[in-house]
Protein backbone atom coordinates (compact mmCIF):
# COMPACT_ATOMS: atom_id res chain seq x y z
CA UNK A 1 0.00 0.00 0.00
CA UNK A 2 0.90 3.65 -0.64
CA UNK A 3 3.11 3.96 -3.67
CA UNK A 4 3.72 6.45 -6.44
CA UNK A 5 4.27 6.08 -10.17
CA UNK A 6 5.36 8.35 -13.02
CA UNK A 7 1.88 9.92 -12.82
CA UNK A 8 3.16 11.86 -9.80
CA UNK A 9 6.63 11.74 -8.24
CA UNK A 10 7.60 8.09 -8.67
CA UNK A 11 9.99 6.78 -11.32
CA UNK A 12 8.13 3.60 -12.34
CA UNK A 13 5.27 3.02 -14.74
CA UNK A 14 2.20 1.02 -13.77
CA UNK A 15 3.35 -2.08 -15.71
CA UNK A 16 6.76 -1.86 -14.02
CA UNK A 17 5.14 -1.60 -10.59
CA UNK A 18 2.91 -4.59 -11.34
CA UNK A 19 5.96 -6.56 -12.48
CA UNK A 20 7.69 -5.76 -9.18
CA UNK A 21 4.61 -7.07 -7.41
CA UNK A 22 4.74 -10.33 -9.38
CA UNK A 23 8.42 -10.78 -8.53
CA UNK A 24 7.43 -10.63 -4.86
CA UNK A 25 4.39 -12.94 -5.26
CA UNK A 26 2.05 -10.18 -4.10
CA UNK A 27 -1.69 -10.43 -4.65
CA UNK A 28 -2.54 -6.72 -4.68
CA UNK A 29 -0.74 -3.40 -4.96
CA UNK A 30 -2.53 -0.14 -4.19
CA UNK A 31 -1.29 2.85 -6.18
CA UNK A 32 -1.81 6.28 -4.59
CA UNK A 33 -0.32 8.98 -6.79
CA UNK A 34 -0.42 12.53 -5.47
CA UNK A 35 -3.67 14.22 -6.50
CA UNK A 36 -4.00 11.90 -9.49
CA UNK A 37 -6.21 9.04 -10.67
CA UNK A 38 -4.57 9.07 -14.10
CA UNK A 39 -3.79 5.35 -13.98
CA UNK A 40 -7.50 4.63 -13.48
CA UNK A 41 -8.46 7.08 -16.22
CA UNK A 42 -6.16 5.26 -18.65
CA UNK A 43 -7.65 1.87 -17.87
CA UNK A 44 -4.62 0.53 -15.97
CA UNK A 45 -6.58 -0.54 -12.89
CA UNK A 46 -7.14 -4.27 -12.88
CA UNK A 47 -5.34 -7.58 -13.09
CA UNK A 48 -1.77 -7.53 -14.44
CA UNK A 49 -1.12 -11.25 -14.64
CA UNK A 50 -1.23 -12.54 -11.05
CA UNK A 51 -1.28 -9.04 -9.48
CA UNK A 52 -4.39 -6.93 -8.93
CA UNK A 53 -3.45 -3.26 -9.21
CA UNK A 54 -5.97 -0.90 -7.58
CA UNK A 55 -5.85 2.86 -7.99
CA UNK A 56 -6.45 5.34 -5.20
CA UNK A 57 -5.24 8.88 -4.65
CA UNK A 58 -3.02 10.51 -2.07
CA UNK A 59 -4.95 13.70 -1.48
CA UNK A 60 -2.00 16.03 -0.99
CA UNK A 61 -2.40 19.51 0.46
CA UNK A 62 0.98 21.19 0.70
CA UNK A 63 3.12 19.81 3.53
CA UNK A 64 0.39 18.30 5.75
CA UNK A 65 -2.96 16.46 5.99
CA UNK A 66 -2.28 13.91 3.26
CA UNK A 67 -4.99 11.29 2.88
CA UNK A 68 -4.92 7.91 1.11
CA UNK A 69 -8.31 7.78 -0.58
CA UNK A 70 -9.80 4.67 -2.22
CA UNK A 71 -13.06 3.90 -3.99
CA UNK A 72 -13.33 7.28 -5.73
CA UNK A 73 -13.65 8.05 -9.44
CA UNK A 74 -12.56 11.70 -9.50
CA UNK A 75 -9.70 13.52 -7.84
CA UNK A 76 -10.58 15.34 -4.61
CA UNK A 77 -10.32 19.14 -4.75
CA UNK A 78 -8.69 19.77 -1.38
CA UNK A 79 -7.94 23.48 -1.67
CA UNK A 80 -8.72 25.18 1.64
CA UNK A 81 -10.15 22.05 3.23
CA UNK A 82 -9.56 21.09 6.85
CA UNK A 83 -8.72 17.46 7.74
CA UNK A 84 -12.36 16.76 8.63
CA UNK A 85 -13.51 18.31 5.36
CA UNK A 86 -11.06 16.14 3.39
CA UNK A 87 -12.50 13.03 5.06
CA UNK A 88 -16.01 14.24 4.32
CA UNK A 89 -15.20 14.97 0.67
CA UNK A 90 -13.87 11.45 0.18
CA UNK A 91 -16.87 9.92 1.93
CA UNK A 92 -19.28 12.04 -0.12
CA UNK A 93 -17.54 10.76 -3.27
CA UNK A 94 -18.30 7.18 -2.19
CA UNK A 95 -14.81 6.43 -0.92
CA UNK A 96 -12.88 5.83 2.27
CA UNK A 97 -9.33 6.44 3.37
CA UNK A 98 -6.48 6.63 5.81
CA UNK A 99 -4.41 9.52 7.13
CA UNK A 100 -0.99 9.19 5.49
CA UNK A 101 2.14 9.27 7.69
CA UNK A 102 -0.01 11.00 10.34
CA UNK A 103 2.72 11.28 12.98
CA UNK A 104 5.43 12.65 10.69
CA UNK A 105 7.71 15.03 12.60
CA UNK A 106 10.43 15.67 10.04
CA UNK A 107 14.16 15.03 9.84
CA UNK A 108 17.19 17.24 9.98
CA UNK A 109 19.24 15.11 7.59
CA UNK A 110 18.00 16.88 4.45
CA UNK A 111 18.46 20.62 4.69
CA UNK A 112 15.45 22.66 3.78
CA UNK A 113 13.23 19.56 3.61
CA UNK A 114 13.28 18.52 7.24
CA UNK A 115 9.70 19.51 8.08
CA UNK A 116 7.23 16.80 8.82
CA UNK A 117 4.02 16.07 6.92
CA UNK A 118 1.59 15.18 9.74
CA UNK A 119 -2.16 14.84 9.91
CA UNK A 120 -3.19 17.78 12.06
CA UNK A 121 -6.50 16.56 13.51
CA UNK A 122 -6.50 12.92 14.54
CA UNK A 123 -9.73 13.37 16.48
CA UNK A 124 -11.69 14.79 13.55
CA UNK A 125 -14.99 13.32 12.47
CA UNK A 126 -14.79 10.92 9.58
CA UNK A 127 -11.23 9.68 10.14
CA UNK A 128 -11.74 5.92 9.98
CA UNK A 129 -8.12 4.82 9.64
CA UNK A 130 -4.46 5.79 9.77
CA UNK A 131 -1.19 4.68 8.25
CA UNK A 132 0.07 3.33 11.55
CA UNK A 133 3.43 2.22 10.19
CA UNK A 134 4.92 4.20 7.31
CA UNK A 135 7.97 2.40 5.99
CA UNK A 136 9.76 5.31 4.30
CA UNK A 137 8.64 8.15 6.56
CA UNK A 138 9.06 6.47 9.93
CA UNK A 139 12.44 5.02 8.97
CA UNK A 140 13.73 8.21 7.35
CA UNK A 141 12.79 10.37 10.31
CA UNK A 142 14.70 8.08 12.69
CA UNK A 143 17.97 8.39 10.77
CA UNK A 144 20.58 10.34 12.69
CA UNK A 145 23.45 10.36 10.19
CA UNK A 146 24.24 9.74 6.54
CA UNK A 147 26.00 6.55 7.61
CA UNK A 148 22.73 5.30 9.07
CA UNK A 149 20.94 6.39 5.91
CA UNK A 150 23.33 4.33 3.78
CA UNK A 151 22.88 1.34 6.10
CA UNK A 152 19.11 1.62 5.82
CA UNK A 153 19.17 1.73 2.02
CA UNK A 154 21.55 -1.25 1.88
CA UNK A 155 19.76 -3.49 4.42
CA UNK A 156 16.51 -2.02 5.74
CA UNK A 157 15.60 -5.25 7.51
CA UNK A 158 18.62 -4.75 9.80
CA UNK A 159 17.58 -1.19 10.66
CA UNK A 160 13.85 -1.43 11.33
CA UNK A 161 12.64 -2.73 14.69
CA UNK A 162 8.94 -1.84 14.50
CA UNK A 163 6.54 1.07 14.31
CA UNK A 164 7.43 4.02 16.58
CA UNK A 165 6.12 3.41 20.10
CA UNK A 166 4.61 6.89 20.38
CA UNK A 167 2.64 6.31 17.18
CA UNK A 168 1.24 3.03 18.49
CA UNK A 169 0.32 4.67 21.80
CA UNK A 170 -1.57 7.43 19.98
CA UNK A 171 -3.40 4.84 17.88
CA UNK A 172 -4.46 3.05 21.06
CA UNK A 173 -5.75 6.35 22.47
CA UNK A 174 -7.91 6.81 19.39
CA UNK A 175 -9.19 3.23 19.47
CA UNK A 176 -10.38 3.66 23.06
CA UNK A 177 -13.20 5.87 21.77
CA UNK A 178 -13.90 4.55 18.26
CA UNK A 179 -12.80 2.04 15.67
CA UNK A 180 -9.66 3.23 13.87
CA UNK A 181 -8.19 0.89 11.26
CA UNK A 182 -4.39 0.70 11.17
CA UNK A 183 -2.51 -0.08 7.96
CA UNK A 184 1.12 -0.37 6.92
CA UNK A 185 2.22 1.75 3.97
CA UNK A 186 5.46 1.93 2.02
CA UNK A 187 5.32 5.46 0.57
CA UNK A 188 7.39 3.93 -2.23
CA UNK A 189 8.68 6.24 -4.96
CA UNK A 190 11.73 4.32 -6.26
CA UNK A 191 13.80 7.47 -5.97
CA UNK A 192 15.99 7.91 -9.01
CA UNK A 193 16.30 9.39 -12.47
CA UNK A 194 14.30 8.12 -15.45
CA UNK A 195 16.17 8.42 -18.76
CA UNK A 196 14.85 7.27 -22.15
CA UNK A 197 12.25 5.03 -20.59
CA UNK A 198 14.63 3.44 -18.09
CA UNK A 199 15.81 4.16 -14.54
CA UNK A 200 19.56 3.60 -14.58
CA UNK A 201 20.05 5.21 -11.16
CA UNK A 202 17.62 4.38 -8.35
CA UNK A 203 17.44 3.93 -4.61
CA UNK A 204 15.10 1.38 -3.04
CA UNK A 205 13.44 -0.07 -6.11
CA UNK A 206 9.79 -1.09 -5.97
CA UNK A 207 10.83 -4.74 -6.02
CA UNK A 208 13.01 -4.20 -2.94
CA UNK A 209 10.40 -2.11 -1.12
CA UNK A 210 7.73 -4.74 -1.73
CA UNK A 211 9.73 -7.33 0.26
CA UNK A 212 9.23 -5.54 3.53
CA UNK A 213 6.16 -3.94 5.10
CA UNK A 214 2.83 -5.31 3.84
CA UNK A 215 -0.82 -5.03 4.83
CA UNK A 216 -2.50 -8.44 4.66
CA UNK A 217 -6.24 -8.29 3.96
CA UNK A 218 -8.58 -11.09 5.02
CA UNK A 219 -11.17 -11.22 2.26
CA UNK A 220 -14.45 -13.06 2.64
CA UNK A 221 -14.41 -14.48 -0.89
CA UNK A 222 -11.69 -15.67 -3.24
CA UNK A 223 -10.86 -13.49 -6.25
CA UNK A 224 -12.74 -14.28 -9.46
CA UNK A 225 -10.65 -12.25 -11.90
CA UNK A 226 -13.49 -9.74 -12.26
CA UNK A 227 -12.26 -6.29 -11.24
CA UNK A 228 -15.36 -4.95 -9.48
CA UNK A 229 -15.82 -8.08 -7.34
CA UNK A 230 -12.18 -8.42 -6.40
CA UNK A 231 -11.73 -4.71 -5.67
CA UNK A 232 -14.83 -4.76 -3.44
CA UNK A 233 -13.39 -7.69 -1.47
CA UNK A 234 -10.11 -5.88 -0.80
CA UNK A 235 -11.76 -2.57 0.03
CA UNK A 236 -14.30 -4.19 2.38
CA UNK A 237 -11.50 -5.86 4.36
CA UNK A 238 -9.65 -2.54 4.65
CA UNK A 239 -12.74 -0.57 5.63
CA UNK A 240 -13.67 -3.06 8.34
CA UNK A 241 -10.18 -3.60 9.74
CA UNK A 242 -9.96 -7.24 8.66
CA UNK A 243 -6.27 -6.79 8.05
CA UNK A 244 -2.91 -6.90 9.76
CA UNK A 245 0.53 -5.37 9.23
CA UNK A 246 3.61 -7.52 8.78
CA UNK A 247 7.30 -7.16 8.06
CA UNK A 248 7.45 -10.05 5.61
CA UNK A 249 11.19 -9.66 5.06
CA UNK A 250 11.66 -11.22 8.51
CA UNK A 251 9.51 -14.25 7.62
CA UNK A 252 6.40 -14.84 5.50
CA UNK A 253 3.42 -13.72 7.59
CA UNK A 254 0.59 -15.23 5.55
CA UNK A 255 -1.50 -17.27 7.97
CA UNK A 256 -1.36 -14.91 10.95
CA UNK A 257 -4.81 -14.47 12.51
CA UNK A 258 -6.45 -12.96 15.59
CA UNK A 259 -10.08 -13.54 16.53
CA UNK A 260 -12.48 -13.90 19.44
CA UNK A 261 -14.85 -16.81 20.04
CA UNK A 262 -18.07 -16.54 22.03
CA UNK A 263 -20.96 -18.74 22.93
CA UNK A 264 -22.25 -21.24 20.36
CA UNK A 265 -19.14 -20.79 18.24
CA UNK A 266 -19.75 -17.14 17.42
CA UNK A 267 -16.58 -15.62 15.97
CA UNK A 268 -15.38 -12.01 15.82
CA UNK A 269 -12.65 -11.17 13.29
CA UNK A 270 -10.11 -8.37 13.49
CA UNK A 271 -11.83 -5.01 13.32
CA UNK A 272 -15.10 -6.23 14.87
CA UNK A 273 -16.86 -4.28 17.61
CA UNK A 274 -19.19 -6.03 20.06
CA UNK A 275 -20.48 -5.90 23.61
CA UNK A 276 -18.15 -7.33 26.24
CA UNK A 277 -19.05 -10.73 27.61
CA UNK A 278 -17.68 -14.24 27.60
CA UNK A 279 -15.16 -14.09 24.78
CA UNK A 280 -12.02 -16.15 24.29
CA UNK A 281 -9.25 -14.45 22.33
CA UNK A 282 -7.14 -16.48 19.91
CA UNK A 283 -3.96 -15.65 18.02
CA UNK A 284 -2.37 -17.97 15.48
CA UNK A 285 0.88 -17.40 13.62
CA UNK A 286 2.57 -19.35 10.82
CA UNK A 287 5.75 -20.09 12.78
CA UNK A 288 6.85 -19.98 16.43
CA UNK A 289 7.55 -16.49 17.76
CA UNK A 290 6.89 -14.36 20.82
CA UNK A 291 3.18 -13.55 20.76
CA UNK A 292 1.65 -10.83 22.90
CA UNK A 293 -2.02 -10.15 23.57
CA UNK A 294 -2.79 -6.61 24.65
CA UNK A 295 -5.79 -4.93 26.22
CA UNK A 296 -5.88 -1.13 25.98
CA UNK A 297 -2.15 -1.22 25.27
CA UNK A 298 -1.26 -3.34 28.31
CA UNK A 299 0.03 -6.88 27.94
CA UNK A 300 -2.38 -9.53 29.27
CA UNK A 301 -0.66 -12.64 27.88
CA UNK A 302 2.66 -13.55 26.28
CA UNK A 303 3.88 -16.92 24.98
CA UNK A 304 6.66 -18.38 22.88
CA UNK A 305 4.95 -20.53 20.31
CA UNK A 306 2.63 -20.53 17.32
CA UNK A 307 -0.70 -19.90 19.09
CA UNK A 308 -2.21 -18.43 22.23
CA UNK A 309 -5.67 -18.16 23.72
CA UNK A 310 -6.87 -15.97 26.58
CA UNK A 311 -10.18 -15.19 28.24
CA UNK A 312 -11.12 -11.56 27.62
CA UNK A 313 -11.00 -9.60 30.86
CA UNK A 314 -14.07 -7.45 30.37
CA UNK A 315 -14.40 -4.41 28.11
CA UNK A 316 -11.31 -3.27 26.23
CA UNK A 317 -9.53 -2.87 22.93
CA UNK A 318 -7.73 -6.15 22.30
CA UNK A 319 -5.06 -6.86 19.73
CA UNK A 320 -2.13 -9.22 19.06
CA UNK A 321 1.52 -8.73 18.18
CA UNK A 322 4.20 -11.21 17.10
CA UNK A 323 7.96 -10.71 17.40
CA UNK A 324 10.90 -12.55 15.88
CA UNK A 325 14.56 -12.46 16.82
CA UNK A 326 16.48 -11.46 13.70
CA UNK A 327 19.72 -9.66 12.88
CA UNK A 328 20.83 -9.56 16.50
CA UNK A 329 17.64 -8.34 18.21
CA UNK A 330 13.93 -8.85 18.61
CA UNK A 331 11.85 -7.13 15.94
CA UNK A 332 8.14 -6.57 15.35
CA UNK A 333 6.91 -9.09 12.81
CA UNK A 334 3.10 -8.82 12.71
CA UNK A 335 0.50 -6.54 14.33
CA UNK A 336 -3.22 -7.19 14.24
CA UNK A 337 -6.01 -4.68 14.05
CA UNK A 338 -8.03 -4.67 17.26
CA UNK A 339 -11.19 -6.39 18.37
CA UNK A 340 -13.31 -3.87 20.28
CA UNK A 341 -15.28 -5.19 23.27
CA UNK A 342 -17.26 -2.26 24.62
Amino acid sequence: MHLHSTYSDGTGTVPEIAAAGRRNALDVVLLTDHDSLEAKRRGEEGWHGSVLLLVGEEVSPERENHYLAFGIDEEIDHEGLSPAQICAAVTDAGGFGFAAHPFSAGTQLIRGRGRGMPWRDLDCDGLAGIELWSFATDSGEQLRSWREAAAFVARPERFIEGPPELDVAEWERLCADRRVVGIGGLDAHQFGVRVAGRVPLRLMSYARSFRHLRTHVLCEELPTGELAHDRDQVYAALREGRCYLAMDSLAPARGFDFWAEGRRGRRLPMGAEESAGRWTLHARIPRPARVRLLRDGEEVASVLGASVEHEAEGPGVYRAEAYLHAHGRERAWALSNPIYLR
